[in-house]
């Protein structure tokens, strides 16, 4: 899997069987501390959750008609997360900016190695393992 940041959508005026509904990005790829590396290429959106700004990571070839539903559709990049923060040596890279979820929210502290925040998609489907401890991990 690759780093890059999301620079743009596309629209498509044909789409192919199989991409209905299949978000295009455009995107720059970036090294591991997030500069820009290589020219901009169009990404299918598998998490159909990426927008302009998002810090992403992406895969290509085979592997990436793998991440769509339904599989074996012709992309040659796509999304396959989202990525929260970048740490390299225990030093943290520059978070994306992102607008809090409402005016006004207190930016909550940062977790414990060993807790497990669910992400929106746990806590809509009502995944009640996406909030345990990671085996293996001592509780603070």
């Amino acid at each position: 899997m690759f780093l890059g940041r999301v620079i743009g959508t596309l629209v498509a005026s044909v789409v192919t069987p199989g991409m209905e509904g299949v978000p295009l990005l455009w995107v720059q790829p970036l090294d591991k501390h997030a500069r820009p590396s290589g020219a901009a290429f169009v990404c299918a959106d598998g998490t159909r959750m990426a927008g302009p700004g998002e810090l992403v990571y992406w895969e290509a070839s085979r592997e990436a008609a793998l991440t769509l539903s339904p599989s074996f559709v012709p992309v040659d990049h796509a999304v396959v997360g989202l990525v929260d923060d970048v740490q390299l040596d225990d030093t943290p890279a520059e978070a994306p900016a992102r607008a809090p979820a409402h005016a006004g929210s207190p930016r909550r502290a940062p977790l414990a190695p060993a807790q497990v925040e669910p992400t929106s998609a746990d806590r809509a489907r009502g995944d009640a393992a996406a909030t345990t401890p990671r085996r293996g991990r001592r509780q603070p």
